[in-house]
């Protein structure tokens, strides 16, 4: 199926450029979530029309996650989860964990913005974990497990 894109889409395009995608992609996860319309000529030459006006709010949407992202970078989230004598946790810090706790802390983070290559957390220590607050900004924060000795 052909898309035009409605913003930046990682491993995927740029704004306004038309791509050829699966058709469940396009149809479950690109137009439900707005990140794309399908390529007819009505609809390029709409976006055509709007495409000052989608470039702006792009910019403004990318200014705001770099103002964010300074914020956030390097910045410390401590986590308590019950552990055992020898360090190990008893279950184990998610991205959900991590996303609420920067959350208490004033951070708007969505659970699905909250990068573990690693998997879930499961000793107590520092781990660097990365935010993908916008598809070009990415920052490091540390998140510090304590445990609760059960």
């Amino acid at each position: 199926m052909q898309v035009i894109l409605l913003e930046k889409v990682v491993n995927l395009g740029n704004l306004g450029e038309v791509v050829r995608v699966k058709d469940g992609f396009a149809r479950n996860f690109l137009i439900p979530q707005r990140k794309a319309r399908r390529a007819t000529t009505s609809a390029v030459a709409e976006f055509e029309a709007k495409r000052a006006d989608l470039e702006k709010a792009a910019a403004q949407k990318l200014g705001e996650a770099q103002a964010q992202g300074e914020k956030l970078n390097g910045l410390t989230v401590q986590v308590s989860q019950k552990s055992g004598v020898d360090g190990r946790l008893f279950g184990s810090v998610t991205n959900q964990d991590i996303a609420e706790a920067l959350k208490k802390q004033g951070f708007e983070v969505e659970k699905s913005q909250v990068r573990m290559p690693q998997g879930p957390l499961k000793i107590v220590g520092d781990h660097a974990v990365s935010v993908s607050l916008h598809t070009d900004v990415v920052v490091d924060v540390t998140v510090a497990v304590l445990g609760e000795h059960a």
